[in-house]
C-alpha cells in the first residue's frame, strides 16, 4: 500500500507528457498523494495554505518588475552605455572591470541587466575586442578567449551579487526556506552578509582581468 503514495509522481509524469498546465498538475498530484496517504481533503487544504503563506514573500519580487521597466524606459541602459563609451585608454580587462562594477551596483538596486543577451553579446564583447586590437589583430583563439572572459565576468557579477537586493527572489526564497526550517533570518541580513562576498569576488576579478590584459599584451609584442 505504501507504493500508492507514489501515484502523485505518476500524475506529474502523465500531466507533463500531455502538456497540461504545470500548476494544475502539481496541485492534483499533491491532492492524489494526500488522499492515498490518508490525509483528508480539509487537512490537505490546510497544509497547502500553510505552505503558501510561509513562502508568500517569494512572489514579492514581481513588484520590482514595474520599477525596473520605468527605469529602463527613462534611459538607464543608454546612460550606462554612454558612460562606458566615453572611457578612454581601455583594455579588454578594464572594460570587464567597469562592467562588473556596474553589474554589481545594479544588483544592489535589484536591476537586472539581462547580461548575456542585452549587454555582453551586443556591447561588452565587441568593445573588448576593439580594445584588444590596439596591439594588433586578434587571432581566432584570442577572440574566443575575449568572448569567454566577457561571459565569465557576467556570470561572476550575477552569481556573487544577486543577493545584494533585499527584495530579490533569491533572498526572499532563502529567508522563507530558513524560516520554514526553524532558522529565521531577515532579508536585510542575507543582503548584508552578501556584501563582503561581492567585494571579495570583485577584487579577485580585478586580478583575473589584469592578468588577462597582461597575457594579451605580451602576445601582441611577439
Amino acid at each position: 500500500m505504501e507504493y500508492l503514495s507514489l501515484l502523485g509522481v505518476l500524475v506529474i509524469v502523465v500531466g507533463f507528457a500531455l502538456g497540461l498546465d504545470t500548476v494544475a498538475v502539481v496541485v492534483i498530484a499533491a491532492l492524489v498523494t494526500a488522499l492515498v496517504s490518508g490525509i483528508d481533503f480539509v487537512s490537505f487544504l490546510r497544509i497547502l495554505g500553510k505552505g503558501f503563506m510561509d513562502n508568500r514573500m517569494v512572489s514579492l519580487f514581481f513588484l520590482t518588475l514595474p520599477t525596473i521597466g520605468i527605469l529602463e524606459r527613462h534611459g538607464l541602459k543608454k546612460a550606462a552605455v554612454n558612460l562606458i563609451k566615453k572611457m578612454k585608454n581601455l583594455t579588454p580587462g578594464r572594460i570587464f572591470d567597469i562592467y562588473l562594477a556596474i553589474r554589481e551596483l545594479a544588483g544592489v538596486f535589484g536591476i537586472s541587466l539581462q547580461g548575456h543577451v542585452q549587454f555582453i553579446a551586443p556591447l561588452i564583447n565587441p568593445m573588448a575586442q576593439a580594445a584588444g586590437k590596439v596591439n594588433g589583430e586578434l587571432t581566432p583563439l584570442e577572440v574566443d578567449q575575449i568572448k569567454g572572459r566577457a561571459a565569465a565576468n557576467e556570470n561572476f557579477g550575477n552569481f556573487f551579487a544577486q543577493n545584494l537586493f533585499v527584495a530579490s527572489s533569491s533572498v526572499l526564497l532563502i529567508a522563507s526556506t530558513m524560516k520554514s526550517l526553524g532558522h529565521p533570518v531577515s532579508t536585510s541580513g542575507v543582503a548584508l552578509y552578501t556584501v563582503p562576498v561581492a567585494v571579495i569576488s570583485y577584487i579577485l576579478c580585478l586580478f583575473y582581468n589584469h592578468n588577462f590584459d597582461k597575457k594579451l599584451k605580451q602576445k601582441g609584442k611577439k
